[in-house]
C-alpha cells in the first residue's frame, strides 16, 4: 500500500460532527485526485450514541468499510470512542484523540472514568503513534466549539497523517460547508494545524 492509499476511521458521539468530518476528509482526498469510499455506522446518534465513519482512499475493488486491524489512522472525538474503536487500528497505526469526555445519558455509562481511559490510551505510545489533542478548547478559542471536528482534521494535517494537502482541504471546505460557515471552518483548520506544529 502506498501513502495515498489509506484507511481513516473517525469516531465520536452523536452531535460532535463525525459525519461532516468524514465528508471533509473524503472531499479533500478527491481534491487530491484520490479514489474515495465512505461509510457510516450510526448508533442512536440522536441520544448521544456512537457514530463511526469510514473513509478509504483505496481502489474501486475495496469495500467502503474498514476491516478490523487495517485503519491507518483513528481520529476520535471522545476517549471512550477511541478505546472502543482501537480494534480497527493497524499495529503501526496512528491515534489522535480528544481527552474531553461526553457522558451519555445511558445508565451503563454511570461508572465511566475518562481519566482512566485517557491514561490507557496515552500509555499505548510505546506501541503506536498517539496524539492527545483537545480540539474543543481550540475551537472555543476561535469562537465556535462546534468546529472542533474541523480542528481535528487540521491537527491530523499538521502532523502529516493525511494523504492530501492543506490546499486540498481548504478547497474541500469551500465546496461542502454552508457558505455562512466557511470562514470559521477555515479558521478551525488553520488553528488545528498550528496547535500541533
Amino acid at each position: 500500500m502506498d501513502n495515498k492509499q489509506m484507511n481513516i476511521l473517525i469516531a465520536g458521539v452523536g452531535g460532535q460532527g463525525t459525519v461532516l468530518c468524514s465528508r471533509l476528509i473524503a472531499a479533500a482526498a478527491m481534491e487530491a485526485g484520490l479514489f474515495v469510499r465512505t461509510a457510516e455506522t450510526i448508533g442512536m446518534a440522536q441520544r448521544g450514541g456512537s457514530v463511526v465513519s469510514h473513509v478509504r482512499t483505496y481502489s474501486e475493488k475495496c469495500s467502503s468499510m474498514i476491516p478490523q486491524g487495517e485503519a491507518d489512522i483513528l481520529i476520535a472525538f471522545e476517549p471512550a470512542e477511541a478505546a472502543a474503536n482501537l480494534k480497527y487500528l493497524k499495529p503501526d497505526g496512528s491515534l489522535i484523540f480528544s481527552p474531553s469526555p461526553v457522558y451519555s445519558s445511558a445508565p451503563k455509562n454511570a461508572a465511566y472514568d475518562p481519566s482512566a481511559v485517557c491514561n490507557y490510551l496515552t500509555n499505548l505510545r510505546n506501541k503506536i503513534y498517539v496524539i492527545v489533542f483537545d480540539p474543543l478548547s481550540v475551537a472555543s478559542a476561535i469562537g465556535n466549539p462546534k468546529v472542533m471536528n474541523t480542528v481535528m482534521v487540521g491537527a491530523a494535517l499538521g502532523k502529516g497523517l493525511l494523504p492530501f494537502s492543506i490546499e486540498d482541504t481548504e478547497s474541500a471546505v469551500r465546496k461542502i460547508v454552508k457558505p455562512t460557515h466557511v470562514e470559521i471552518n477555515l479558521a478551525a483548520l488553520r488553528a488545528g494545524i498550528n496547535a500541533v506544529i
